[in-house]
């Protein structure tokens, strides 16, 4: 099982925030149809007080889990995500994929 974090760089402003989480409620329920997806969850910062918390406010981050490189690499050929890419391209700087697996099984 892999573990993907997509760290999705967006641009500053709410227009382009609320595109791409808009975007991503629509494809969300047909990538978790997809063949070896075991999770696809978009998380942002969550609004606290607590000093010790780093908050980046124009990031958003895929936590994703696949069954393996192969089935990353078909989700990522579907017509959904080519879709996503065009929907989402003047609101996205940049992303930063990487690929884990557990560290330690206990």
């Amino acid at each position: 099982m892999l573990i993907v974090i997509a760290d999705i760089q967006i641009r500053s402003g709410a227009q382009h925030r609320e595109n791409v989480l808009n975007t991503f409620r629509k494809i969300t329920p047909i990538v978790l149809q997809e063949d070896g997806c075991y999770g696809y969850e978009l998380l942002v910062d969550h609004e606290s007080d607590v000093s010790y918390q780093t908050k980046v406010p124009d990031s958003i981050t895929m936590l994703e889990h696949w069954e393996s490189v192969e089935h990353l690499n078909a989700h990522l050929q579907t017509p959904h995500m080519q879709a996503y890419q065009q929907q989402v391209k003047d609101d996205v700087l940049d992303v930063k994929i990487r690929i884990m697996q557990k560290g330690l099984s206990i």
